[in-house]
């Protein structure tokens, strides 16, 4: 039996899977924002899910940020009381047993892969487009984390072939100016549109408003979409996947499906991009899964 946890900003869930991927137990808790609290929830939430099934499992934890491989501690979380903590040890002492831990989008990226909208294929770049934007990629199964634990945040880098209206950017919580986080997240069109607007409505409303033919409205997620594909553009150039997965709540607007490919081709360093764009198969039962799938079945 897997176990995994799904750490989030305002809820922590444990799920149990069977051999076949089958749910066995879930449970939730709020997220308590303290750091000593939050390992006597998780150790509990284990402990109710291997109560109701009956018997022990692996324990595989999926975070936003990730450890530090000089450190040893947790980094870039937005749950900031894990900054600087050596998280996955102090919750391995509180278990009593080992635990396996990654970042949340390369759970999902991994949850996608092994039985999700990304099954069979050879790579997959899994994208998380909500409050924030986070990245995970998996190749051959495989999540690749890379030498310093950070393959995959593409939101922390700047928005490619930036316009001279768009220069420098809007500064990001990370330090710098410019960053994708900032442009394509939900939050960023939510800017976008109150820039233009002169009033605020959350994303979505915004759609709602697009799907009524509100002009203003509708130029913000164009503006959108020609941001979000740039910035895959620029994946593709790199990493070349056989398809993105996208999660998080932006992955609910169904334009996004039908017009990123075209801008896509327009700034892919190729003379044609096939590849597809696919909306999570697991959709927020993704993270809890993948964290889950941190050890073998």
């Amino acid at each position: 039996m897997q176990i995994g946890v799904d750490f989030g900003g305002t809820k922590i869930e444990a799920a149990a899977l069977d051999a076949g991927g089958r749910f066995l137990a879930r449970v939730r808790a709020p997220n308590p924002g303290d750091y000593d609290q939050a390992i006597r929830d998780v150790v509990a939430l284990i402990g109710r899910v291997e109560a109701e099934v009956g018997r022990c499992g692996t324990v595989g934890i999926g975070t936003p940020g990730s450890i530090s491989p000089r450190t040893g501690m947790m980094r870039n979380s937005n749950s900031t009381y894990l900054n600087g903590r050596t998280f996955r040890e102090d919750l391995e002492v509180a278990l009593g047993r080992e635990a396996r831990l990654a970042n949340d989008a390369n759970c999902m990226a991994l949850s996608e892969a092994v039985d999700g909208a990304a099954a069979g294929a050879r790579s997959a770049f899994a994208v998380i487009i909500g409050t924030g934007v986070g990245g995970g990629l998996v190749v051959d199964g495989q999540i690749v984390e890379g030498s310093h634990g950070i393959t995959g945040e593409w939101g922390h880098v700047p928005l490619p072939w930036m316009t001279a209206d768009e220069f420098p950017g809007p500064r990001c919580w990370c330090g710098q100016h410019g960053c994708i986080e900032t442009m394509v997240s939900g939050t960023g069109l939510q800017a976008s549109h109150a820039g233009l607007a002169g009033h605020r409505l959350d994303g979505a409303a915004i759609v709602q408003a697009v799907h009524r033919g509100d002009p203003v409205a509708t130029k913000a997620l164009d503006i959108y979409v020609d941001r979000l594909g740039r910035a895959l553009a620029m994946i593709v150039n790199i990493v070349d996947p056989d398809l993105f997965v996208l999660g998080g709540g932006m992955s609910n607007v169904v334009e996004l499906y039908e017009r990123l490919p075209d801008v896509i081709r327009r700034y892919a360093f190729s003379d044609q991009w096939d590849g597809r764009i696919v909306a999570a198969q697991w959709g927020d039962s993704s993270g809890v899964r993948g964290a889950a799938r941190l050890w073998p079945r």
